[in-house]
């Protein structure tokens, strides 16, 4: 079977985020699937198709890419960030799973980025130095009951962290309930970060407090970052640093 698969991750933004594996793997594809501002970070070029679709067709768009694969096509499906991380990867293996059992024999890969909770953390310091999680606000594939019970636990387990899609025109109150539920649970002056399209030239950082925090210093192109009780900021000329010790009592 001459078609391959390799999902990828394009960084969060900048060209010199983007991994040599993926740049090589691109060089040889002759497709490129994704959501379409993702397609579009791929540049043309003779010999390549590039098939872009709607953020809300991961599955559909899985499908294509594995059929095109089987036809003997050399295909890349591209995420922004890391591709396993609420990304294309779990999406490709949820339709092979239930697709053409012709798929399961195509060499399919997954290539590794750097994902936006990695770039946002180091473009202020390590605040996830220590124990951390990472949870998706979007309840578009899960009840927000359940959002809520795993805010709770994750601040009664003193967790640095990171959230995805916090807040959206479709759903505005969500990040609000979220500052609520944080703000109850770990007090006001528990640290928070808006990294907002870190790495390029839109980004903007904010560190600040639960207490000074407000639902609209977030949209979907913001990572935020909510340190544990240990996280610590150093201030100094210019921007602050912020880290978690290695250590925890």
């Amino acid at each position: 079977m001459s078609g391959w698969l390799k999902i990828v991750g394009l960084g969060p933004g900048s060209e010199a985020m983007v991994t040599p594996e993926v740049t090589a793997a691109l060089q040889e594809a002759t497709d490129v699937v994704g959501y379409v501002p993702y397609v579009n970070r791929v540049a043309p070029r003779a010999g390549l198709v590039r098939h872009g679709s709607d953020n809300r067709e991961e599955i559909r768009r899985a499908e294509q890419a594995l059929q095109l694969a089987l036809e003997g096509h050399r295909v890349v499906v591209v995420s922004s960030g890391d591709p396993g991380v609420f990304a294309m990867a779990a999406a490709v293996f949820e339709a092979l799973e239930a697709g053409d059992a012709q798929w399961r024999a195509l060499d399919i890969q997954v290539l590794p980025g750097i994902s936006a909770m990695l770039a946002a953390s180091a473009s202020v310091g390590a605040p996830l130095g220590h124990d951390f999680c990472c949870i998706n606000l979007s309840d578009n594939l899960k009840p927000w009951a359940l959002i809520e019970k795993r805010l709770r636990l994750a601040a009664e387990a003193d967790f640095a962290m990171a959230f995805y899609n916090p807040r959206s025109k479709a759903r505005p109150a969500g990040f609000e309930r979220t500052l609520d539920v944080l703000r109850e649970a770990c007090g006001p002056d528990r640290l928070i970060i808006f990294a907002r399209a870190v790495s390029t030239p839109e980004e903007s950082i904010r560190v600040t407090t639960l207490g000074e925090a407000t639902p609209d210093m977030a949209d979907m192109r913001t990572l935020v970052i909510v340190g544990s009780q240990h996280t610590r900021l150093i201030e100094r000329d210019g921007a602050p640093l912020v880290y978690t010790p290695r250590s925890a009592d």
